[in-house]
This record gives structure tokens, C-alpha cells and sequence, in this order.
């Protein structure tokens, strides 16, 4: 917190009692005061006599002292001159004044605050360009918005990224739950998806090496203006359950390279249940084994060549064409036609969207 912020509410304090009454900083020196001539010198340490106390205020020296956090070392301690119930007192009123004032302070004045506000939608749109100029903050400049999901929580994760993004003017790291955590990173202005992927990369490789917890990690599209950055949060969390879904292998979902599993995963479960049994009019796709799905797959991995397919099953030309035809005549679809394979590839994800959606409940 500020010592301006300090200063400020002590010497409105002035006026209501001729008593001494200050803060001092976790080194002991006085570093606000009603009495101006206090400010800069050393009372000596009080931590360890905070630490032994058990009531809200504390009495040394002819001080009576209150911390202004929760009395660990590393606090700021707010201090009245005398031993009296009075002292008692203002030391508790200046504490109070003292935190609401650093609270508004932070809402109005904090940066952090002001991006956290904006992902979170507790901003009207119409004020984010007053506030911006208000901070001096660059509403258009391209920022990337990313989040990171850990496996379990850790609460030094957070730490780790705030050390490894310093600058908190233009990027900020912020905690939204035991296992997220937002990154808004400032960009060039061409900035693009390789290099927000390889920034994922490489938190992804930090927090491994660091703590050996795996992370998923969500990539929203680039964010060119404040504006913007509410829907690319939404983006990134999107990507990581889309990517559940269908990108289940990988841990860096970029939204921009989802495709149709972004319109699928929008659709109502009566519409997809619907299309599927339009589909497999002749038989339900329970009707295919698992090593025949395990072919379709491979089909498509390799674009419907079905050479190039023969050859990564180790399989004979002919035999893939048999099993190809097999599933036409389970399903009514021939995969070596485009239309129809569009349709079955389109299907085979519709099913992984409602087998992910039954496991909800």
C-alpha cells in the first residue's frame, strides 16, 4: 500500500485528536504520522512483539499499536500515542480508514484491478475508455489472453508466473480460482497464434519443471483493444473444455484452430441426437467395432488416402478397402466419397460431444 495513502487519512485524523498517530513500515520507521517531525525515524522493530500478543492492540514504549494486516512480520502497523482506551481506539479507527481508503485506492487506481474487472464483465463498456485514460492505460494495443489450468492446486503457481511476468504495467497475472490463473500479456502489434503458443509453451515447461503438476492451458484470440479482452477470456476458457473433448492429447488449446468443434460444442443435445440418428439410419454407431473406428481414424488422419492409410496399419491395400466397405454397409457411407466422410467425421464428433456431456451428470 501507498504511503501517500497513509498520509493522507492520518493527517485527516489530525483534526479529530492532538495525539500522535502514524504508520510504521515493517522495519519500524515511521513512515506516515500526524506529527510531521516523526516521519523517517526508527522506533525499532515491533514484530515479534505483535506476534506475541493475543488482543486486536498491542502496548509498547507508550504506544499503543494495531496491525494493519494480520500481525505477521512484513505488515504495516498503525500506532497512537498513549497506553489509554482512547489510544486504543484511534488506533482501530485508523486502521479501518486506513485499509478502506487503500481498498478504493486499488479499485480506482490499480491496473490489475481495473483488467480484472473488464475479463470479469463488473465494468459497463462504456466507462473502460474513461478508466483506461484515467490510468493512462493503452486501450488499443494488441493483447493476448491466456488461461492456465493446473492439474491440482498449487499456491505458489501463482508466485512463479508473477515472477516470470515483472512487468506490471503491461502484463498481469490473475488468480480466478485453487486451479486458474489468467495471464493478459502485452503483444507486438502482427502478434499471432505462434507466438502465443510458444508463450504456453513455455509456462506450460515452467510449472512442470517447478512444481512436476500437469497444466491445460487456454489461448483466446488476440485481444486489439480493451474492449475485447471479456470475450477472449471466454474464449480461453472455452478452449480448454472443447479441448477436453476433442483435442483430449493435447494440453495448448489455441481457439483460433478448433474449427466446427466450436459450433458443435454450442448445439443443444436433442439437435445432435437428432443428426446422429439421421445419420446412421441403418445402424447406430455402436454398430462399429472399436478396431474399425481405430481405422476411420487413421483414414482421416491421413486425408482419405487410402494407400498412405494401408501403410501406417501395416495393413494390405485390400484389406483396408474390404473394411471400408464393411462400414458402408453398416452405416450407408462410403469414407472414400468427401461429402460422406465430412458427414461421418461431423458425427464421430457430435457423439464424443454428447459422451462428454452424459458424463457431466
Amino acid at each position: 500500500m501507498s504511503s501517500r495513502i497513509f498520509q493522507s487519512v492520518i493527517i485527516q485524523m489530525k483534526e479529530a485528536t492532538i495525539r500522535p498517530v502514524g504508520v510504521v513500515d515493517p522495519e519500524g520507521i515511521i513512515v506516515a504520522s500526524s506529527d510531521l517531525s516523526l516521519i523517517g525515524t526508527n522506533i525499532g522493530s515491533i514484530a515479534s512483539i505483535m506476534d506475541e500478543s493475543e488482543s486486536i492492540t498491542t502496548i509498547h514504549a507508550g504506544k499503543t499499536f494495531k496491525s494493519l494486516g494480520t500481525g505477521a512480520v512484513g505488515d504495516y502497523t498503525v500506532f497512537a500515542a498513549g497506553e489509554d482506551e482512547l489510544s486504543k481506539t484511534l488506533c482501530i479507527m485508523a486502521s479501518i480508514a486506513i485499509c478502506e481508503a487503500g481498498i478504493y485506492f486499488e479499485e480506482n487506481h490499480d491496473k490489475r484491478t481495473f483488467v480484472k474487472s473488464i475479463i470479469f464483465e463488473n465494468i459497463l463498456p462504456g466507462d473502460i475508455y474513461l478508466r483506461a485514460k484515467e490510468l493512462r492505460f493503452s486501450p488499443d494495443v494488441t493483447r493476448g489472453v491466456l488461461v492456465i489450468r493446473l492439474e491440482t492446486a498449487n499456491a505458489t503457481a501463482l508466485e512463479l508466473l508473477q515472477e516470470a511476468f515483472p512487468d506490471k504495467q503491461h502484463d498481469f497475472v490473475i488468480s480466478t480460482s485453487d486451479t486458474d490463473i489468467v495471464l493478459v500479456k502485452e503483444m507486438q502489434p502482427d502478434g499471432d497464434i505462434k507466438a502465443l503458443n510458444k508463450l504456453a509453451e513455455m509456462i506450460q515447461e515452467k510449472i512442470s519443471n517447478e512444481f512436476s503438476i500437469k497444466s491445460m492451458i487456454g489461448i483466446g484470440t488476440p485481444a486489439r483493444h480493451l474492449r475485447e479482452l471479456a470475450y477472449r477470456y471466454k474464449e480461453a476458457l472455452v478452449s480448454i473444455e472443447i479441448g477436453k473433448v476433442f483435442e483430449s492429447e493435447k494440453s495448448i488449446i489455441n481457439y483460433e484452430t478448433l474449427g466446427i468443434g466450436r459450433l458443435i460444442y454450442q448445439l443443444p443435445t436433442t439437435l445432435c441426437e437428432i443428426f446422429l440418428s439421421e445419420v446412421f439410419k441403418r445402424n447406430p454407431i455402436e454398430a462399429l467395432d472399436q478396431e474399425t473406428l481405430f481405422t476411420i481414424d487413421k483414414f482421416f488422419e491421413n486425408s482419405l488416402n487410402v494407400s498412405e492409410t494401408s501403410r501406417k496399419l501395416f495393413v494390405h491395400r485390400n484389406t483396408l478397402v474390404y473394411r471400408l466397405e464393411k462400414i458402408r454397409k453398416i452405416t450407408g457411407l462410403d469414407l472414400r466419397e468427401f461429402d460422406h466422410a465430412i458427414i461421418f467425421k461431423v458425427a464421430l464428433m457430435v457423439k464424443k460431444y454428447l459422451m462428454s456431456q452424459e458424463a457431466k451428470f
